[in-house]
C-alpha cells in the first residue's frame, strides 16, 4: 500500500500547492490516489479532493480520533486505492505538547509514512544545510525521505542550493518550485479560499500540475511512496447495516451547500446516511424557500464574503425563520449561526440575516476563536445525550466573528472547558428546537453527534 507524507518546516510553505499539482499529476497518471489531511480542516481538503478527481479527502485528527481509530480509517481507506498522499498541518515538529505529542511527525511515524519536506527557500542559501541536518537528526526514528524546494529565486539560485544540499547531507533533493505568484491559491483570513467558490478551479488545479510535472521528480516520489511499509493493524469496520436497521424510518435532512455553506465533513455526511437521513442539499443563495425537509442543517462558510446576497434572498431567509419557529429541529454551526442572526457587521457594511437569533454578530480583524475546544453538554442539550463513556466532546472551532452582546436569558448546550465559543464559557444556543454552536463536531470518538441528531429529528415528527 504505497503512501506518503507531505509535511513543511513551517507553515504557509506551499505544501497544499505542493499536494494539489502531486495528487492530481499521480492521478493523470492513473493512480488511484487517496488524499489525507491531518487535523481539523475544511477548506484544505476541498481542494484536494477536487484534485484527486472528486475523491473524497479524510481528515486525520488526534485531538477528536483515538488512535486506533486513526488508524482504521487510514488502513480502511488505503486499501481501496493504489497510493495515499497525507498532508501535513503547521510544521512537521510543531505541538502545543513539550514531548511533540500530536505533531506531524508522530502521526507519520505512527502511520509508517515516509515524509516529503517542504521548505520555503525564498532567501536561503547554504543555511539550509544546518536546518535539514537538525531535522534529521531531531528524531532519528523519523523517516525524512527527501526535499522539495519551493519559492525558489532562478537557476543559480536553485543550482546553489542543490550543490550544498547533496553535498552536507543524504537526502534526497526531490524537485524545486520557482517563486511564482500564478501559483499561489488567494487567502483569506481562516485559511485558502475554499474550491467550491474559487474560479476557475479547474484551470488552477491545472496549472499548478503543470509546474509540479515539470519541477519535481514524481517518479522518484512514487517510488518512495511504493516503499512504504504495508499497515499491518487491524480495521475496525463499523456495523453499518445493523446500525442503520435500528435507526428506524427515514428523515429528510435539508442541508446547506452552495458558495456560502460548504464546511462539512463527509464522513459525517456519510453518518447521517447510515442514521437514516435523505440529504437533500439547498442554496441559501440562490433557492427561493426551503425544499420538503424533515431537520436542517446550516454548516460553516464565509457568509460574510455573500452577505449583500444573503440579505436579498428574503423569502429563503424568511422560510428558514418559519421553519425553526415551527419547531423544526435545526443544527446550525459557525457560519450557519452567523447567518441565524438579527444582522452581520463587517466594518461599515450591515446586512439583515434571518432574525431568528435576538442578536447581532460582527466580523473582527483578529480571530475571536481558533483552535481545539473541549466541551460538556449541559442537562439542556436537546438530542439524545452523549455516550456515558464519552465525558468530553473535541471539538475545534475557527471563526473571526463574534456574538454582539449574547442574551443572559439564553440556554446552551455546552459548558466550554476548552475554547472561546459564544461568550468563553458556554456554546450551543438553544432556541425550541435549534442548536446553535461556534464548535465543529465531528463523528468521530464515539461522539455519534449524527445518529443523535437524526433520532432528535425523527422524535419530534
Amino acid at each position: 500500500m504505497a503512501h506518503l507524507y507531505l509535511a513543511a518546516t513551517q507553515k504557509s510553505s506551499g505544501k497544499t500547492t505542493l499536494s494539489i499539482g502531486l495528487i492530481r499529476e499521480l492521478s493523470r497518471r492513473g493512480q488511484r490516489v487517496q488524499p489525507f489531511k491531518k487535523g481539523p480542516d475544511y477548506i484544505d481538503p476541498l481542494w484536494l479532493a477536487r484534485a484527486a478527481g472528486g475523491r473524497t479527502c479524510h481528515n486525520l485528527d488526534y485531538h477528536s480520533m483515538p488512535v486506533d481509530e486513526i488508524r482504521s480509517d487510514f488502513k480502511r481507506l488505503l486499501e481501496a486505492s493504489t497510493i495515499g498522499l497525507i498532508e501535513g498541518n503547521v510544521g512537521l515538529f510543531d505541538s502545543p505538547s513539550l514531548d511533540g505529542a500530536g505533531s506531524n511527525a508522530e502521526l507519520a511515524k505512527l502511520l509508517g509514512a515516509p515524509v516529503l519536506l517542504v521548505i520555503n527557500a525564498q532567501g536561503m542559501g547554504r543555511g539550509i544545510v544546518p536546518l535539514l541536518l537538525g531535522y534529521q537528526a531531531f528524531d532519528p526514528d523519523l523517516q525524512i525521505a527527501g526535499v522539495i524546494l519551493n519559492k525558489v529565486g532562478g537557476g543559480r539560485h536553485e543550482a546553489n542550493l542543490r550543490r550544498v544540499v547533496e553535498h552536507y547531507t543524504d537526502l534526497p533533493l526531490l524537485g524545486s518550485i520557482p517563486r511564482d505568484a500564478e501559483l499561489a491559491i488567494e487567502e483569506r483570513h481562516l485559511g485558502l479560499i475554499p474550491s467550491n467558490e474559487a474560479e476557475a478551479v479547474e484551470a488552477t488545479v491545472e496549472s499548478i500540475r503543470r509546474a509540479v510535472a515539470d519541477c519535481v521528480d514524481v517518479d522518484q516520489i512514487l517510488s518512495i511512496a511504493e516503499d512504504a511499509p504495508t499497515p499491518d493493524w487491524e480495521v475496525m469496520r463499523p456495523a453499518w447495516p445493523e446500525q442503520r436497521a435500528r435507526s428506524g424510518s427515514s428523515v429528510r435532512i435539508g442541508i446547506a451547500r452552495d458558495e456560502v455553506f460548504g464546511f462539512y465533513y463527509p464522513d459525517d455526511l456519510a453518518g447521517l446516511e447510515r442514521a437514516g437521513a435523505e440529504l437533500v442539499p439547498f442554496s441559501p443563495l440562490a433557492d427561493a424557500s426551503l425544499p420538503a425537509v424533515d431537520g436542517l442543517i446550516l454548516g460553516g462558510g464565509f457568509p460574510e464574503s455573500r452577505m449583500r446576497e444573503l440579505e436579498a434572498n428574503r423569502s429563503m431567509r424568511q422560510s428558514i425563520a418559519d421553519f425553526i419557529a415551527d419547531g423544526g429541529v435545526t443544527y446550525a454551526e459557525c457560519g450557519g449561526l452567523m447567518y441565524l442572526c438579527e444582522r452581520l457587521h463587517w466594518g461599515d457594511n450591515s446586512r439583515q440575516m434571518c432574525a431568528v437569533l435576538d442578536a447581532d454578530v460582527a466580523m473582527h480583524a483578529r480571530p475571536q476563536g481558533r483552535g481545539y475546544v473541549r466541551l460538556r453538554e449541559t442537562e439542556a442539550f436537546p438530542w439524545p445525550r452523549v455516550p456515558a463513556d464519552v465525558s468530553e466532546i473535541c471539538a475545534h472551532e475557527f471563526h473571526h466573528s463574534a456574538i454582539v452582546a449574547p442574551r443572559a436569558e439564553w440556554q446552551f448546550a455546552f459548558d466550554v472547558l476548552r475554547g472561546t465559543g459564544i461568550d468563553g464559557v458556554h456554546d450551543g444556543i438553544i432556541q425550541r428546537n435549534l442548536l446553535a454552536s461556534y464548535a465543529h463536531l465531528r463523528d468521530v470518538g464515539g461522539v455519534n453527534w449524527t445518529r443523535r441528531f437524526v433520532d432528535r429529528v425523527r422524535s419530534v415528527l
